[in-house]
């Protein structure tokens, strides 16, 4: 292996979020050179803002919910433990910084761009800098076999009038606050705004969403979005869709409430309003333009079936797409290390799970039954089973639906929908059924263990199996 110390890398990453992290393991694993450059946390937003700290404060929530003994205080003191805050303002990233130096990489804190092919320019931060230091030291020039950008993203803040005279939030004030809100309005129903409406709502904070599409999580399977309204709702939240924000009021004293007005005339009130409608792209200023790639109103680059936005540069994580997961982001990283260093593969992205941690959860892969219609599959149909009425649900007093859509010519699932408990696990059967096109017949086939979530899939691929025999869905 090349000298850590040297200006030339097999592998320079821009980035050290979970993308990036994955392709420096695997790198320095391969016995590549690897230099990893980050101008604020090493581990990323998953780690330090969004996936950890949100699904600390889920589970903490749940259990005050139930009766437990988990005041707001014990939350937030688990909440830091899970992100290394614990006494301190800022996260401690010098785990995972050790981590990739450990393995014979080159961490380095300071701002990254590429600078000509093969080439990368880093301002460095003042020597034993930690994240949030905005100090700056000198410039350093690497020299990259291969360059990865894996920058993540950061919440899109909407041109909503009066938004920007208020000190509004983002996933990282509404995963970290060490004290409660007095109220909370959240401007998005997607998986960010859900999970964080319940934690909140649970722990007795008056919690409004307001989502401008007729259900929350719009991309799930509507039985989905109607559950957990009915949770949320349940908890006390307050559900506003089909509605969005037009204008927001500032509150007109320190500690007081804002106004948000709606686009059906009304208005809400919160004393903290968090913004999560959807995700931007910090790839305008990574100086792509040097080695031919156009960014345009921001939009990223859209790579190549090998991750390629330029020869030796590869693109990764959220910007790369196809959907803005932590698990496609390592998978990216991965991928285009291997292909990088000569391996035949190419990135299979055609089943990704998604997960929603809320209580119940849910979980999808594949298509819904009116996108496979949309799509020419035009004997496509869906099953669907109540989990309630499951030996799951008598037994864990659960509720939530098992759907699957089926392409009923082949003989093949096209996507798979869960609400109920652990959804977020037993959806992978159906994630490697629709990666390997595994037959219904082979999936009915199957034994499932039973009372589970599981085996109420097994039912419905039993059920799907026989119409697909009979002919049934070809009406």
């Amino acid at each position: 292996m090349a000298d850590p110390g040297m200006d030339r890398f097999d592998f320079v990453i821009i980035g050290a979020g979970a993308a990036g992290e994955a392709a420096a393991t695997l790198a320095l694993e391969r016995g590549a050179s690897v230099a990893v450059v980050d101008d604020d946390l090493f581990g990323g937003s998953c780690a330090f803002w969004a996936c950890i700290p949100s699904k600390a404060l889920l589970h903490a929530a749940a259990v005050h919910r139930a009766g437990g003994d988990y005041p707001w205080q014990k939350a937030s003191d688990f909440r830091d433990y899970n992100i290394v805050r614990e006494d301190r303002d800022y996260p401690d990233d010098s785990g995972h910084l050790e981590s990739v130096r450990e393995k014979g990489g080159l961490p380095l804190r300071g701002r990254a761009r590429v600078a000509g092919p093969r080439r990368v320019e880093v301002r460095e931060k003042a020597a034993g800098a930690e994240a949030n230091d905005p100090s700056e030291g000198p410039v350093r020039i690497l020299e990259a076999g291969n360059i990865i950008v894996s920058v993540g993203s950061t919440t899109r803040i909407p041109d909503i009038d009066g938004l920007s005279d208020v000190a509004s939030w983002t996933n990282r004030e509404a995963t970290s606050t060490r004290d409660l809100p007095r109220s909370l309005l959240i401007m998005g129903g997607g998986p960010t705004g859900v999970e964080l409406a319940q934690v909140y709502a649970r722990y007795g904070v008056p919690t409004t969403i307001v989502d401008s599409n007729e259900r929350l999580l719009s991309r799930d399977h509507p039985r989905s979005s109607a559950c957990l309204r009915e949770s949320l709702e349940a908890d006390g939240a307050t559900v506003r869709t089909g509605v969005r924000a037009e204008r927001v009021e500032a509150a007109a004293e320190a500690g007081g409430a804002h106004l948000v007005h709606l686009s059906d005339g009304s208005t809400e009130s919160a004393h903290e309003i968090l913004v999560a409608v959807g995700r931007a792209f910090p790839v305008a200023d990574l100086g792509l333009e040097t080695v031919g790639v156009t960014i345009e109103d921001g939009k990223p680059p859209e790579p190549d079936t090998a991750l390629r936005i330029a020869e030796g540069v590869y693109l990764v994580g959220d910007p790369a797409g196809p959907e803005m997961h932590t698990h496609v982001a390592h998978y990216e990283g991965e991928m285009a290390v291997r292909i990088a260093l000569g391996d035949e593969v190419t990135p299979d992205l055609r089943a990704i799970p998604r997960a929603t941690y809320a209580d119940p959860e849910t979980s999808s892969v594949g298509i819904l039954l009116d996108e496979a219609q949309a799509q020419g599959y035009s004997a496509a149909f869906e099953e669907t089973a109540d989990v309630a009425t499951s030996a799951k649900g008598f037994v864990t007093e659960s509720v939530g639906h098992v759907s699957i859509v089926v392409d009923g010519r082949a003989g093949v699932l096209l996507g798979a929908f869960i609400c109920g408990p652990g959804a977020s696990e037993a959806i992978h059967e159906a994630v490697l059924a629709i990666k390997l096109q595994t037959p219904l017949h082979v999936l009915a086939d199957t034994l499932h263990a039973f009372p589970t979530i599981a085996r109420v899939m097994g039912g419905l691929f039993t059920t799907a199996a026989r119409r697909v025999a009979t002919g049934a869905p070809e009406g």
